[in-house]
Parts: C-alpha cells; sequence; structure tokens
C-alpha cells in the first residue's frame, strides 16, 4: 500500500485551485478542441511543429554570434539490419514517421534531411528532451551559486513541498527520478489517468499550474529507492530552478545556454496556467530547430564547449551522462538515467529522448550525434525506438 501523508493544508490548496474562474473566455472552447488533438496521428507531421499557435509561450532568444558549424552534406545512402531483414535510409525514413533528421560526425554537419514540408526554419517539440534541458540549466545554477548542490532539498528552494510527497527529497533523487512520489507516467486519452488530468488542467484549460498536483501528491517509496519516470518530477525542477534564479526558466535559459552556446534562431517554451501568467512546461514543453538541437548535442559531445567557450561545466555533462549503478534504471527497463538522460548499457553512447519518437542521441565513441525529430502514432512505440537506435548504430558504424 502506498505511504500516504495527511495533508490537509495542500489538499486545500489543490481545491482551491481548481476553483479558479472558468478561463472558457481566455482559452476558447475551439483552442482546448485544438490542443486536446494534436497528437493525432493524421495531424502531428504538422502540429508538432506549430505548437506557438495553440499554447501560450515564453521565448529564448538567440544572440549575435551563431555556432557556426562547417558542413559536408552528402545523401545519406546506408543499409541497415532490423528484425532480420536489410531496409534502406528511405525505408527507415518512412517506417519511424521522421520529420526531420540530422547527424553531425567530428563536429561537422553531413546529413540534413527534411520532410513533409517542414525545413530549416521548422521549430519542433521537444517533449521529454525538454528535461535534459532543464537538467542542463541546473548545472548552470549550481556553476553559478545559485543552487548549492545536488544533495539540496528541494523545499529549500520550494517550501510549499514541505510536508507532502516531495517533503525530504533532494535535487540528485529528483534529477535521477527516484523522489518516491506516486505519480504514473501514462499517456493517451480516455484513460483518467493523473497524467491526462494533469494535462487537461494546466496546459488545455489552463484551471492550474502544472507542478499543483505536487503539493498534494502522495508518496509511494521511499525517497532514492526506486525509478519512477515522471514528467512531474521534471516540472518540480523547473520550479525549483526559477526559484534559485529568480527569474523565468525561458530568460535564465536564454542568458546562459542559449545566446553562449551560439544557437541560430530562438526557441521557445509552452507555457501552463492561466493565460499570460503561465510557468514552462520544464518537462516536455520546448521547441527549436533542427539544426539548434544538434547544436545542444555537439556541445554535450564535447564536455560543454559550444561557440568556442565552455558554456556547461564538464563536470555537469560527465555527471548527467555517466551512469553511476544507473543501469538499467529498474528491473524493467533496458537503459539506465542519470541526470535526465537515458544510457545504453555496453556502451558510451546516451541520448535526450521524447515522446513521439524525438531524439539527440550521443556517440562520443565514434564522435556522432544524430537529431530525429518524429510524428508517431502514439507516445511510445518500443519497436520504433528499437529500430531508430538500430539505424544510429549504423550511422555510427559507417566509416
Amino acid at each position: 500500500m502506498p505511504f500516504r501523508l495527511a495533508r490537509p493544508a495542500a489538499a486545500l490548496v489543490l481545491v482551491l485551485g481548481l476553483l479558479v474562474p472558468a478561463v472558457s473566455a481566455q482559452v476558447s472552447p475551439s483552442q482546448q478542441e485544438a490542443r486536446r488533438a494534436l497528437y493525432g496521428d493524421k495531424l502531428n507531421s504538422l502540429t508538432f511543429r506549430h505548437m506557438d499557435e495553440m499554447f501560450d509561450t515564453a521565448p529564448v532568444p538567440s544572440g549575435r554570434q551563431t555556432w557556426r558549424l562547417p558542413e559536408a552534406i552528402t545523401a545519406l545512402d546506408i543499409l541497415y539490419e532490423f528484425d532480420g531483414q536489410r531496409r534502406t535510409t528511405a525505408d527507415f525514413l518512412e517506417r519511424t514517421r521522421t520529420n526531420a533528421l540530422l547527424v553531425i560526425r567530428d563536429g561537422r554537419i553531413v546529413h540534413e534531411i527534411y520532410r513533409n514540408n517542414s525545413g530549416p526554419e521548422s521549430r519542433f517539440i521537444s517533449f521529454s528532451m525538454a528535461k535534459s534541458i532543464t537538467a542542463i540549466l541546473i548545472g548552470q545554477a549550481i556553476a553559478d551559486g545559485l543552487i548549492g548542490g545536488v544533495d539540496d532539498p528541494l523545499t529549500r528552494y520550494v517550501p510549499e513541498l514541505a510536508g507532502g510527497a516531495y517533503d525530504g527529497v533532494t535535487i540528485r533523487q529528483a534529477l535521477l527520478m527516484r523522489s518516491g512520489a506516486a505519480f504514473r507516467e501514462t499517456y493517451g486519452f480516455g484513460q483518467k489517468s493523473q497524467m491526462e488530468e494533469l494535462y487537461e488542467n494546466s496546459l488545455v484549460t489552463g484551471r492550474q499550474r502544472f507542478t499543483d498536483l505536487a503539493i498534494g501528491i502522495d508518496r509511494a517509496h521511499p525517497p532514492g529507492d526506486l525509478f519512477n519516470y515522471s514528467t512531474l518530477e521534471a516540472g518540480v525542477l523547473g520550479w525549483v530552478l526559477e526559484r534559485a534564479v529568480k527569474r523565468p526558466l525561458a530568460d535564465y535559459m536564454a542568458d546562459r545556454l542559449w545566446k553562449p552556446a551560439g544557437m541560430e534562431a530562438p526557441g521557445y517554451w509552452l507555457l501552463d496556467g492561466l493565460p499570460g501568467v503561465g510557468r514552462a512546461w520544464a518537462g516536455a514543453g520546448f521547441n527549436a530547430r533542427l539544426r539548434d538541437y544538434g547544436r545542444l548535442g555537439l556541445m554535450m559531445l564535447n564536455g560543454g564547449k559550444a561557440n568556442g567557450r565552455q558554456v556547461v561545466p564538464a563536470f555537469w555533462v560527465a555527471a548527467s551522462t555517466i551512469p553511476q549503478g544507473t543501469e538499467p534504471a529498474a528491473p524493467d527497463r533496458v537503459q539506465g538515467y542519470q541526470y535526465q538522460w537515458w544510457t545504453l548499457p555496453d556502451s558510451d553512447a546516451y541520448m535526450a529522448k521524447g515522446v513521439h519518437g524525438q531524439f539527440i542521441w550521443i556517440d562520443p565513441a565514434s564522435k556522432t550525434v544524430i537529431v530525429k525529430l518524429s510524428y508517431w502514432p502514439t507516445a511510445w512505440v518500443k519497436t520504433l525506438e528499437n529500430e531508430t537506435l538500430a539505424f544510429f548504430q549504423a550511422v555510427a558504424a559507417r566509416p
């Protein structure tokens, strides 16, 4: 039976949070329907690169000096093995529903593909790749002295969490998805799941903040014991970050990551809650161009260096991506999980990944970064992930 922490005050906060005056005048019924329908497999090749037309957003401006990457672009014409069959690149792009693909090798862009009328200026949703970005920013805040370290309790920065499931949880435990909070990451509409309710209330109708649930959620396990993948957890980390730096996440990211790394174009975050006052959806809401996701991966490959400077501390890159007894993350998992980055057993490769097939895959052994932005028919399709990783490995193995 889950641990249940009595929290009358928290329950009252949640109830009051749901009694915000109806916002249908601010989020129209047609806009709400669009936000519910955007994941549909007949629309998502388009909607996944037009999220700013359906949600409130916060911009992440780029700077004046772009990190210019050398190019040696050639056709990506390889064969790869999957499920006992040899397949072509064209097979891969269609079978795994790819909108855009980028390959960087030895610091040079060698392959760049856009499909379905997307192009270099399209800005694609990252979904849970955003968790890896939020983790980078946590490391920046530690380097800036704004967060004391990963062993600080979350309540040091967000005292509203005191007395609930997140009381006593450290930043490290949240980064590792080991808070013990009783959140189930279940996708799909019509399931009446925590995730569906949270999305509906915070991002469709704007009746509450995404992290409001964290105040009163029950505890399922002692902190640190078990891995439990949770977008709520990443949202809490985003909340901690904003409190620590005393600025909106998007503003801090622009000044400490996006501009110094030399990204070529502004990105943007989707905002939760009431229109005009929302907080960045830290676990899933960032959007950017294909090449800028590639720059992010190359910066990680280079130990935090980008655009001729050390942007992210090398110690943080290593701590985030080198497994420390976390492979696999749980008995029912194959991959490991470090500080919001997935690691691959028997390999130094690691990746940021998001639902519907978003990947930044980084392979230090071959000095390869691959970005794949997709429109899978449902949130996660294991066979499509397996085929994607088989393809990535084939690309990296090519001389």
